[in-house]
């Protein structure tokens, strides 16, 4: 690891000032698994490391009926998981928490961290996106807002600008009768999955018909990806056994994943199929459990 200057900034304020100071020669450091590794290995190597664990007014999990759920980016994997409000209102995400590497990483890592270093792979963007997760973004120049669907731009990339700061994550109340689950194929549970799919279904009020249906994959692309070709073959019908096989194909022919030492581009393809299908079961069981 090279030499760099460590920052320690203690609110939102002096975080985004120093990252407007330093710019492209400064990285964040939050619970820092994915960037000292990074560092470690010469991935990278910044002048100044800014060390924002300590700004207490990231670290939130806050919900009401109005405005949904507000999760602070400094939030640990474990609060997430542990989160009373979160398992009853958004429990697909306590679920997908207790896959996340092991306890002592979900105990000091965050999830704003996590969406950060923009790992394919990572668990936490397929269930928010399929959620229609929005992020919230501060610089010394003010606010915006984006879709979680439009934050990963490549691998280990993402639309922050050099002098931005993510602070939140935004979830909205979900519809009636609706089901939303997450699953990732993986040899060792608490490892990074081979592909991972998370499903959203809406059902009408007759509980008959799909309204809407979102599914989203990771590791099978530079960025977390929507089945779109697969959603459009569930919505606006009965969604039976054979329409979720049918969907679940559809899903496996949109994507062209790599092969890499993990798995192969056919093997993933295959995978797809099968998580589609059977979570595809799951968000719907859920959906009319509502």
């Amino acid at each position: 690891m090279r030499d760099f200057e460590y920052l320690a900034a203690k609110s939102v304020q002096k975080a985004c000032s120093l990252l407007a100071k330093h710019k492209d020669e400064a990285k964040v450091l939050a619970g820092g698994q994915s960037l000292i590794t990074l560092m470690k290995e010469r991935m990278i190597s910044p002048t100044y490391v800014i060390d924002i664990k300590g700004i207490s007014g990231l670290d939130y999990v806050k919900f009401d009926r109005k405005q949904g759920l507000r999760i602070g980016a400094l939030t640990t994997h474990r609060t997430i998981e542990t989160s009373a409000v979160i398992k009853r209102e958004f429990p697909v995400l306590a679920e997908m928490e207790k896959g996340v590497h092991g306890i002592q990483m979900r105990n000091w890592g965050t999830i704003g961290g996590n969406l950060c270093h923009a790992d394919p792979a990572g668990d936490p963007a397929p269930p928010l996106i399929a959620l229609k997760a929005k992020v919230k973004i501060a610089s010394s120049k003010g606010e915006r807002t984006l879709a979680l669907e439009e934050f990963f731009k490549g691998y280990l990339e993402t639309a922050l600008a050099a002098d931005e700061l993510l602070t939140e994550i935004q979830v909205a109340n979900l519809p009636p009768h609706t089901g939303v689950a997450y699953m990732k194929f993986t040899p060792v549970e608490v490892d990074h999955g081979i592909v991972g799919t998370a499903v959203w279904i809406t059902l009408d009020s007759k509980k008959s018909i799909c309204k809407e249906a979102r599914i989203v994959l990771s590791a099978v692309a530079s960025v977390p990806v929507r089945a779109l070709k697969a959603e459009k073959v569930l919505a606006g019908k009965q969604v039976t056994d054979n329409l979720i096989e049918e969907a679940a194909q559809v899903a496996s022919d949109e994507v062209d994943p790599e092969t890499d030492m993990n798995a192969s581009g056919e093997y993933r393809r295959e995978l797809v199929k099968v998580l589609v299908r059977r979570v595809s079961r799951q968000a719907l069981d859920r959906a009319g459990l509502d």
